[in-house]
């Protein structure tokens, strides 16, 4: 609902007095801006990442031998962005990404459902375009090696 009031724009000679200005015009979800940090976007595609099978987890073997060592450490938390790259402008973003898959997998396979998986959950959350994700495999986790970090539950 609009309000108008009953008055004359100062300054403007051509108006009447008693003139109804409507004030606030146009849809109230096209007042105003919203803008998305990159950590945002990271977080998102950090999360969707990790949620394909065969992910074995993100981000380079130096960067996930850090990431344990701060997750060990009281109030350090686990990174979801640790792996994630995010460049994100006013319509648009564009990711990359670093993962580790499970020996066996078929990495293209996996590739393609991660960028899917991405996709989906950065533009149906954000609204953004993406427009292209950049995914490096860095390693591949063999079944008898052990594991750097603890693997996060996944939901199905």
């Amino acid at each position: 609902m609009a309000d108008t009031t009953q008055r004359v724009r100062p300054g403007n000679p051509d108006e009447e007095p008693g003139t109804l200005i409507k004030r606030g015009g146009g849809d109230p979800a096209t007042r105003g801006r919203t803008t998305i940090a990159d950590g945002v976007v990271e977080k998102i595609a950090g999360m969707a990442a990790r949620d394909v099978v065969g992910v074995h987890a993100t981000g380079s073997g130096l960067s996930r031998t850090i990431g344990a060592v701060r997750d060990r450490v009281p109030g350090g938390g686990r990174s979801v962005t640790r792996g994630v790259k995010a460049e994100v402008g006013e319509s648009q973003t564009a990711l990359d990404l670093e993962i580790v898959v499970d020996y066996g997998v078929a990495i293209a396979d996996v590739a393609r459902d991660v960028r899917e998986n991405v996709i989906a959950a950065v533009e149906r959350m954000t609204g953004l375009e993406v427009v292209e994700v950049n995914i490096a495999v860095s390693d591949v986790k063999l079944p008898d090696e052990p594991d750097d970090e603890q693997p996060e539950p996944r939901l199905q």
